[in-house]
């Protein structure tokens, strides 16, 4: 078999590339419907606890008790708002990760693909075109570089987001369950 692109190769590759694409395809249909799960959940508990709330409302005898009834919803509130919130970005961060990692096994077989049609390119070349193969070599490692720089980049971009994300939703469910205690002290 010769190292030249021929025909089996291309329909391989064409091959390789539809089922990564329904691959991918699938895998985003699958966190579209757990948001739409999760949502659904979120919906049939809001519509239940609405109706509870309602009935405590109702049942008030004077300013006072509503406050206090008002007061008491915020930091069950505000934890099921960051309890959603997480969700919502563990659907997104587990989607993404799949995304992430095809695309890195994709890259990574290019690089070895590349990385071989240079090797061959080299042995085939020429005398006197060390410099040029030289050349070549050293743009090869320097995009396998770049790549990887990038790819760490991207890595700790997502750490430190993820690590914002619940350093703020952990601020503000403290910041819910304080709410109460400060409007008692007052």
């Amino acid at each position: 078999m010769s190292n030249n692109f021929n025909a089996d190769q291309f329909v391989a590759a064409q091959k390789n590339a539809f089922e990564t694409l329904f691959g991918l395809t699938t895998k985003a249909f699958e966190g579209v419907e757990k948001l739409v799960e999760l949502n659904m959940q979120v919906a049939k508990a809001s519509l239940s606890e609405a109706a509870e709330t309602a009935t405590a409302a109702l049942s008030v005898k004077d300013a006072q008790e509503l406050l206090a009834l008002q007061a008491g919803m915020m930091q069950p509130a505000a934890e099921k708002a960051a309890a959603y919130s997480r969700h919502v970005y563990d659907i997104m961060a587990g989607t993404s990760a799949e995304f992430t990692r095809t695309a890195e096994v994709n890259l990574a077989e290019g690089q070895k693909k590349m990385l071989a049609l240079v090797d061959t390119a080299v042995k085939n070349a020429p005398a006197g075109s060390e410099s040029a193969v030289a050349l070549v070599k050293s743009a090869v490692a320097a995009a396998n570089n770049a790549f990887e720089s990038a790819q760490k980049a991207a890595k700790q971009a997502a750490d430190v987001a993820e690590a914002n994300f619940t350093a703020i939703t952990t601020t503000a469910v403290n910041a819910a369950r304080a709410a109460p205690k400060t409007r008692r002290a007052a």
